[in-house]
């Protein structure tokens, strides 16, 4: 033990005295914090966190790689490993005392970092601080066993310099310790999952965004620790007291040996992809973490109110102050300055009723996408066009529950994703006792409603039994029941089991007043769905307009778009649109129960029916408000309609919706005010979700919306 002390001692002293040492451990770190914290603005949000972990990772690899890389190449060289040949004493201690060396060398710059992002940029200290030294210290321990596995197969320090120089580089550049890896392609970020610095990377950002735990990072500590193993192990046996003593050209595959853990992370990485999407989801989280200020906007809060000129301050991801009138400077606040004069800012948009996996239309030779990447691809397509979530139902489940994972975890953009389990009338007509197991096995897979169909087009209607049955489940399991109706009768029966939501009405028959009067007096939401009244119209007349909007250009498949117009003017459609006509379907009519709802006090929602014919993914609830508003509702109302109103029933009023203090900063900003014309809503200046800022050009358009997978 005193031999290893004794080195330990002596070790340090000389690493102090050699700038390279004093370089690449101090100088180099603390240059690279202020030109990042500059860069990436540090003092706004989380920034500060990323720039933490990108220089505790560059210090990480200097230290390992060039303080014990190039210094033990260079003291054989230079001859003093000669000096303790003729001691007794094994090569361990020499590579024991040359490890801790660099912990105590390195460990102050950590500490130093720490107090000064605290007292300069805010950034509390980590609450899992000790797990984050720990980790810092098998990071350290991993690359210098990497970099004394480099000299003990180099036969020269240049050529453990150059040797040194290329790993350094690759590890420098690629684990994003330099460049974030949200500017990575896919492809890169699978190959990057071979390189120690990036599991060094995530990790981190794992310990310090989301306070994760060592056990979480399990598989980056455990490669560190037989990496520390592996590389000392071999160390001792390829260890060389004089300079004269040269090793094989083939001997250099060692250093292969030492990074095979990270090999093996690597090969199940790009079966798994675990890591992968680990990144995507912290580098999300880094970008909801910025503080911004958007100022100088009209404010429509969602709860009627109305703040005609003031700013929202953003933060971590959520809304931390709304300022009427006097609004503070952005330096004060120590916020990223957004200029919106002229603009409004609104709660982000709902749609409560879509079909993720219904088209929208027909596409040319069939060229649909796979279910679950259809379901992704909607999605991206709603944010893109400022809907900031959506209800949909009838998709598969499956497919249906992983899109609402992916989106909710932040591995993908998309609006938040709401599903409702569906009933239709024909699948409970031969077995009504079938009722509450669909129910029930809803709730087990984790639906958040329950959207029964009362009637079968053309057929006859779900039996009552069957109907009370859903009903109680439903209530008995906590789920929303959603009653799709078509005729006065469907609503009176939705009316008798209490169904919490009644969507569409009737589009062929007006709703008597007292069916309305009982709905507003029992609570039950209204959703029209104008939009599916509308396609269902012009699909009948073979009309092409609804495919003329700029936004429905911009996100919806070309193959759709062409496909649906060869169709409609087409004879391929000449028995649906006989059914349509035969059904007495009439825009006019929704308008009108629309009209008595809202007379009735009804509280209304916007449900547009997207995945139907001729209505389309992506900006269906901005039509859906403009049939409103032509019906005669108020903008304000309806725009209450499809923020607020639509949160409450999708039970999430208490995180979006409303611009409040405290809920998430899932906003739409367009230019105009939408109060005064309802069409300003498509004039999407910029979205906002959980406080990150939507690159819509990310998102990418038509077709190429799964760009950002």
């Amino acid at each position: 033990m005193n031999a290893y002390l004794t080195l330990i001692k002596i070790d340090v002293r000389l690493a102090f005295r050699q700038r390279i040492v004093l370089f690449f451990s101090y100088l180099m770190p603390f240059a690279f914090f202020i030109i990042f914290a500059q860069t990436f603005k540090a003092n706004q949000g989380g920034a500060i966190l990323q720039v933490v972990s990108m220089v505790t990772v560059l210090g990480i690899i200097g230290n390992g790689l060039f303080g014990a890389g190039i210094r033990a190449a260079q003291e054989r060289d230079l001859n003093i490993l000669r000096r303790y040949k003729v001691a007794p004493i094994s090569p361990l201690p020499l590579l024991v005392a040359s490890t801790v060396t660099g912990l105590v060398v390195y460990l102050p710059f950590v500490i130093s970092m720490f107090i000064l992002a605290n007292a300069r940029y805010g950034m509390a200290l980590p609450k899992n601080f000790g797990q984050v030294m720990i980790f810092i210290l098998l990071g350290l321990l991993a690359t210098r066993a990497l970099g004394l596995i480099v000299a003990s197969v180099a036969n020269s320090m240049q050529e453990s310099g150059i040797m040194v120089q290329v790993i350094y580089m690759i590890m420098l550049f690629l684990s994003g310790a330099t460049f974030p890896t949200a500017l990575f392609p896919n492809w890169l970020l699978s190959v990057v999952q071979f390189i120690p610095s990036t599991w060094i990377m995530t990790g981190m950002q794992g310990l310090l965004l989301k306070n994760e735990s060592l056990a979480t990072n399990w598989q980056a500590v455990g490669a560190m620790i037989l990496t520390t193993v592996l590389g000392l192990f071999l160390c001792v046996k390829l260890f060389r007291w004089e300079k004269e003593e040269k090793i094989r050209p083939a001997a250099k595959l060692w250093v292969l040996a030492v990074l095979f853990p990270f090999v093996v992370l690597g090969t199940w990485q790009t079966y798994s992809r675990d890591n992968v999407r680990k990144i995507k989801v912290l580098n999300r989280d880094l970008a909801r973490s910025r503080t911004m200020l958007i100022r100088n906007a009209r404010i429509f809060v969602g709860d009627g109110r109305v703040i005609e000129n003031g700013a929202v301050l953003v933060k971590a991801g959520k809304i931390a102050e709304i300022y009427d009138g006097k609004i503070p400077d952005p330096k004060d606040v120590s916020a990223e300055p957004i200029e919106a004069a002229g603009k409004t800012v609104l709660p982000g948009l709902i749609d409560a009723d879509v079909h993720l996996s219904g088209a929208g239309g027909y596409y040319d030779d069939h060229k649909e996408d796979k279910p679950g990447k259809a379901l992704q691809r909607n999605l991206a397509a709603y944010l893109y066009s400022g809907v900031a979530a959506v209800r949909s139902a009838g998709d598969p489940l499956e497919e249906a529950l992983a899109a609402r994972a992916i989106v909710a975890s932040g591995e993908k953009q998309g609006a938040e994703l709401f599903v409702a389990g569906q009933i239709v009338a024909s699948e409970l007509l031969k077995s009504p006792g079938d009722a509450g197991p669909r129910v029930d096995a809803f709730k087990k897979a984790g639906v958040d409603a329950v959207e029964v169909a009362l009637k079968v087009t053309g057929g006859p209607r779900l039996d009552q039994a069957a109907l009370n049955a859903v009903a109680a489940k439903a209530r008995a399991d906590g789920l929303t029941l959603i009653a799709q109706t078509a005729d006065e009768r469907d609503v009176e029966d939705a009316l008798h089991v209490r169904a919490a939501e009644v969507e569409r009405g009737s589009m062929r028959q007006l709703i008597p007043g007292e069916d309305f009067a009982q709905m507003a007096k029992q609570g039950v939401i209204y959703d029209p769905a104008l939009s599916l009244a509308e396609a269902l119209r012009d699909l009948a007349a073979g009309k092409t307009e609804l495919m003329n909007r700029p936004l429905v250009q911009q996100v919806a498949p070309h193959g759709l778009i062409d496909g649906t117009k060869a169709a409609l003017t087409s004879s391929a459609l000449e028995a649906t649109r006989r059914g349509i006509t035969q059904s007495g379907i009439s825009l006019d009519m929704a308008r009108g129960n629309l009209m008595r709802a809202y007379h009735a006090g009804v509280t209304l929602i916007t449900g547009s029916g997207a995945g139907n014919p001729l209505v389309f993914h992506g900006p269906s609830v901005q039509r859906e408000l403009e049939l409103w508003v032509d019906a005669g509702i108020p903008a304000a109302t309806a725009l209450q309609a499809a923020t607020l109103s639509a949160a409450r029933a999708l039970k999430a009023d208490a995180r979006i919706g409303s611009i409040v203090k405290g809920k998430d900063a899932t906003m739409l900003v367009v230019d105009g005010n939408p109060l005064q014309d309802i069409k300003a809503t498509e004039a999407i200046s910029f979205v906002l979700i959980k406080g990150e800022r939507v690159n819509r050009g990310d998102l990418g358009n038509g077709s190429d919306l799964l760009k950002q997978e």
